[in-house]
C-alpha cells in the first residue's frame, strides 16, 4: 500500500485556493438536507492519503454491511433502511471543551473542503473492501471545539428510533443501543481518521451510515460508528458497544492485528470481497502501520488489543 504523507506532496499536488474556494461556495448553495443518498457532492479533491489498490464496486460496499440498527444480515440494512429520514440533523459536541457545540449538517459540511479518500475496511469478521470515501479530517471539527487540557478521550453516538429502527432491540440484536464507541482523542485528531458524509462522489446511502459516520481505517469496522448524533470529549476511556457485549472478543482499541486472533477464527488472513476465499494477507494496523504505528509505541498490542 502507498500513501503519501504531507512532506512527501509536491506543490502541484496541493488543492488550488481558487478550487478550494469554488468548493466551499458550492457547499455553502446547497443545504446538506437535499444531499440524500446518491446525490452528487461537490467536486472533491484528491486526497494523498489514499491507496493505490482499486476499488469494490458500489454494490459491494452498499449492499454487504454491519448495521444492527437496521437487521443483522448483511443485505438487511440495505433493505430496512430505505426510508430512513436523515434531515434535519445536528452532532453535538460536548464534554472537556471550551465551546461546546449543537452543529448542524450544513454546517458540519462547510467546516472543511471534502476529499476522496480511498481506503481499506477490514472487518474483525475477516473480510474486507475498499472504499472510496468522502469527507474531511475529524480534526477539523474537534478543533472548532476547543478540547481542553481535560480532554483524553473522545466518545461518539448513534442517532436511535426504533419507529425508524424496529430491528434495533437488544433481544433481536445481541447489543445495546444506542450504539456506541470512542476513541483516544490522539487517535481522533490524526489526519486519517475521517469524518465522512459519502461514497462514490455522492452522498452515503443509509445502510453506509448516512448522513455522516466515521472511518478510522487501521482499526476492524465495528469502530466506524454510523449515523452519529453526538460526540463528548473527556478524561475516561468510553464504554463501547461491542466490548460491552463481550469484552473478551472486542477491546477497546480494535486495531487490525493479525497476530491476534478473534477466539472464534483467524485474523492472519482475509476475504477480500466479493471473493469467498480467506486467502488475502492480513497488514498490521490494514497496511496503515508507518502512519500510526508511533501512536502505540510501547504498547502491549495483544493485551491492548
Amino acid at each position: 500500500m502507498l500513501i503519501k504523507k504531507p512532506a512527501d506532496l509536491r506543490y502541484s499536488e496541493v488543492t488550488p485556493k481558487s478550487v478550494y474556494l469554488n468548493r466551499r461556495t458550492f457547499l455553502a448553495g446547497v443545504p446538506a438536507a437535499f444531499l440524500g443518498a446518491g446525490a452528487k457532492l461537490p467536486s472533491l479533491a484528491k486526497s494523498p492519503f489514499s491507496t493505490t489498490e482499486k476499488a469494490n464496486s458500489y454494490n459491494d460496499v452498499t449492499h454487504y454491511n454491519n448495521f444492527y440498527e437496521f437487521g443483522t444480515g448483511k443485505q438487511q440494512p440495505a433493505q430496512n433502511a430505505t426510508n430512513f429520514k436523515t434531515s434535519p440533523w445536528t452532532v453535538s459536541v460536548e464534554g472537556d471543551v471550551a465551546k461546546p457545540r449543537k452543529f448542524s449538517l450544513d454546517e458540519i459540511m462547510k467546516l472543511a473542503p471534502l476529499e476522496e479518500r480511498i481506503y481499506r475496511h477490514r472487518c474483525v469478521e475477516a473480510w474486507s473492501i475498499v472504499v472510496p470515501w468522502a469527507g474531511y479530517s475529524l480534526s477539523a471539527l474537534l478543533k472548532q471545539v476547543e478540547p481542553t487540557a481535560k480532554a483524553r478521550y473522545v466518545a461518539f453516538e448513534s442517532y436511535w428510533d426504533q419507529r425508524q429502527m424496529p430491528l434495533a432491540r437488544p433481544e433481536l440484536a445481541g447489543i445495546a443501543f444506542p450504539y456506541v464507541e470512542g476513541l483516544r482523542l490522539d487517535e481522533a485528531m490524526h489526519p486519517l481518521t475521517l469524518l465522512c458524509f459519502g461514497i462514490y462522489g455522492e452522498a452515503l446511502p443509509p445502510q453506509d451510515g448516512a448522513p455522516v459516520r466515521l472511518v478510522a481505517p487501521w482499526k476492524y469496522g465495528f469502530k466506524s460508528i454510523k449515523s452519529i448524533v453526538k460526540i463528548k470529549l473527556g478524561a475516561s476511556q468510553p464504554p463501547t458497544t461491542w466490548n460491552i457485549a463481550n469484552a473478551h472478543e472486542y477491546g477497546f482499541y480494535s486495531n487490525v492485528n493479525p497476530q491476534v486472533d478473534h477466539p472464534r477464527w483467524s485474523q492472519a488472513t482475509e476475504r477480500r470481497l466479493p471473493s469467498l476465499l480467506q486467502n488475502h494477507p492480513t497488514q498490521m494496523f490494514n497496511g496503515y502501520a508507518s502512519e500510526v504505528g508511533s501512536l502505540y509505541a510501547g504498547m502491549d498490542l495483544k493485551k491492548n488489543y
